[in-house]
């Protein structure tokens, strides 16, 4: 009786430190959501209560940056832990992710972990129907083509590597899947004419499933949603409002323009889907060893017909989608682990997308092999901050709109426009502790400060591997 006490409580303990020294991890991806788009960050219009509980739970980090300002060069940033100086994806370009490149999934699951993605993976293009197995998921669902993650009611979505198709069809303009001058078509994008199946729904269903089937070991869900993102193909004439939904529910007799109800309906389904994921981890008794993360791929758009100003996506921020202003890059972020991160707390540290490699390799006890571009962040989340290691700076380059190159630190953003160009125009300084709406050029009175931002920016670049 006594061998079988002590082997009994020698499994509790087992379990008990396996546990503890491998937590759960959920990393939740909104595409396209602004800094001023959730309630906890100060959105006067719309609601979010799910998510604004989220933040009461947990801790707000208010001075994060997404890796990139679109989607495939961001997500590529959160994957590798590498900025787009030195990423091999750098923009929505006819690029892919390069041949056995260490990703945040290969490695927790080479360290034990189950892991899995749902919803929009759309680094690179064309990628394989394979490509988020191939760099570490065990399961996927979703989209792999980013420009396919454009339509809300597709003929099919991908199931590690298989199509499986879905009670929609495409409009017949949309059928020959034409060619978008990147060399391949964009598959599956468009415009449906047949519309059961809501694909946002479908796939947080098939996450949810993955918690159930997760539950008994340490597991990695990356929740990725094509939300609040425009069909961009719908905001096109004949059809004029991209964002598609099945109904505008509670806003349908707001004297609002239609793409206005469709995104606050959108916001609504994603602050309900962040709801059911942290129900779900309750239900199972895995809420006090679940680190659950929620942030966005980049700035909000204004696409679809949607006009971002309508609900003041970005509050006090200046520019968008596609600027390197901090409209662009500086997205909400919220971190939740009960007994871990101190209930309604905030953290103004300077972190951005290379940081969450690091931060969640930390957490999961993982020692890299690898150097990054990013810090782990577990000090700064678990109230230590005088252990937190800070960058110097951050840093961004993107390939459209003649070339735009940024660096920042707590204080100074520099901006360079036009870096593609022959003649890039004059490198652009802003104070952000006194004009944190960067209105105001002041390069002029600082040059000692332009000169090592340039520097910085200088050395920051590495020329893509060809």
């Amino acid at each position: 009786m006594r061998a079988f006490i002590l082997t009994t409580l020698f499994a509790f303990a087992s379990i008990f430190c396996h546990a503890a020294e491998k937590p759960n991890i959920i990393y939740i991806l909104a595409d396209d959501l602004g800094y001023n788009d959730l309630g906890c960050f100060g959105q006067r219009t719309l609601t979010t209560p799910h998510i604004d509980q989220l933040a009461a739970d947990g801790m707000k980090l208010t001075r994060h940056y997404s890796g990139s300002t679109v989607c495939a060069p961001s997500r590529c940033v959160l994957m590798t832990g590498r900025h787009t100086g030195r990423a091999s994806v750098r923009g929505n370009n006819a690029v892919l992710l390069e041949q056995g490149e260490v990703t945040l999934a290969s490695e927790l699951k080479k360290n034990g972990y189950r892991t899995g993605c749902f919803g929009k993976w759309g680094i690179g293009h064309p990628p394989p129907r394979t490509d988020p197995n191939d760099r570490g998921f065990d399961e996927f669902y979703g989209y792999v083509n980013m420009f396919h993650a454009h339509n809300f009611y597709p003929e099919f979505l991908i199931r590690n590597g298989k199509v499986e198709a879905l009670d929609n069809e495409l409009d017949d303009m949309w059928k020959e899947k034409p060619d978008y001058g990147l060399g391949e078509a964009k598959e599956g994008a468009g415009v449906a004419k047949l519309k059961n199946d809501y694909a946002p729904n479908l796939i947080t269903e098939e996450a949810l499933k993955f918690i159930d089937s997760s539950s008994d070991d340490p597991f990695f869900l990356y929740f990725a949603l094509n939300m609040p993102h425009t069909n961009n193909e719908a905001g096109r004439p004949p059809y004029n409002d991209g964002m598609e939904v099945p109904e505008h529910g509670e806003y349908a007799e707001k004297d609002w323009p239609n793409p206005e109800k469709g995104f606050a309906q959108m916001m609504r389904l994603v602050d309900n889907y962040v709801g059911q994921i942290v129900a779900k981890i309750e239900e199972h008794g895995l809420t006090e060893n679940t680190l659950i993360i929620f942030s966005s791929d980049n700035g909000p758009h204004q696409e679809g017909k949607h006009e971002m100003e309508f609900f003041d996506s970005n509050g006090f921020l200046r520019g968008m989608k596609r600027d390197l202003t901090d409209g662009g890059i500086r997205v909400p972020a919220i971190a939740k682990w009960p007994g871990k991160i101190a209930a309604g707390s905030e953290s103004d540290v300077l972190s951005g997308f290379q940081d969450v490699f690091p931060t969640l390799a930390d957490v999961a006890g993982l020692t890299l092999s690898e150097e990054l571009d990013g810090k782990s962040l577990a000090p700064s989340l678990f109230g230590k901050p005088e252990e937190q290691k800070h960058h110097q700076f951050l840093y961004w380059e993107f390939l459209e709109k003649g070339g735009k190159k940024a660096v920042t630190t707590m204080k100074w953003k520099a901006i360079q426009l036009d870096t593609l160009k022959p003649n890039p125009l004059p490198t652009a300084l802003y104070d952000l502790e006194n004009d944190p709406s960067e209105e105001n050029d002041v390069a002029a009175e600082h040059p000692e400060v332009v000169k090592k931002m340039e520097k910085w920016i200088s050395e920051s670049h590495v020329p893509p591997s060809e």
